[in-house]
């Protein structure tokens, strides 16, 4: 291979990412680099993989999203545009791009308020709640498979210990 041709590059691992860092910046803990380092990698290579699953789907992250915040808001699985632009933290125009092209594929319905014509109401389709309810089983088995070296109480542990971390960045600690 020539020296103008590109190699191909990889990832390095994370004792050589914190090596790194270490020559470069002595009062690095490796402990909490470790930790940090890991779960950011962790994080990246589950929502690739997420993205993949969705991608099978037909469905992008963005419209799973919209499916994820109708189911959560309960049957009939509904809430107004606005609503689903602030728990997106979207704008309005943003979200009415959204909700169209999700209409037109058959996810959700778009139509007013019965009991005030001027409100539009989004309503999560028996299309849309067969998606969701596909994505999260996708989710589920490639999440058990992640997790399938660790024990039961060890998955209680961790999920404990990444509450507790979540809780500081949060601010709720």
């Amino acid at each position: 291979m020539s020296d103008t041709q590109a190699q191909p590059t990889r990832e390095p691992t994370l004792d050589e990412l914190i090596a790194a860092y270490q020559r470069e910046y002595r009062d690095l803990d490796p402990q909490v680099e470790k930790v940090v380092s890991s779960l950011g990698r962790l994080n990246r290579r589950m929502n690739v993989a997420y993205g993949r699953q969705l991608s099978d789907l037909g469905i992008s992250n963005a419209e799973w999203e919209v499916l994820k915040h109708l189911v959560l808001a309960g049957d009939p699985y509904r809430l107004g545009p606005g609503e689903l632009a602030k728990r997106l933290g979207l704008t309005p125009a943003a979200m009415t791009h959204r909700i169209d092209r999700m209409a037109g594929e058959g996810l959700v319905t778009r139509d007013r308020d019965e009991n005030n014509r001027v409100r539009v109401i989004v309503e999560l389709t028996d299309e849309g709640r067969s998606k969701w309810l596909e994505a999260m089983r996708m989710a589920t088995d490639f999440e058990a498979d992640v997790l399938q070296d660790l024990t039961p109480d060890e998955r209680g542990v961790l999920g404990d210990l990444l509450i507790r971390l979540l809780d500081r960045v949060e601010g709720r600690s």
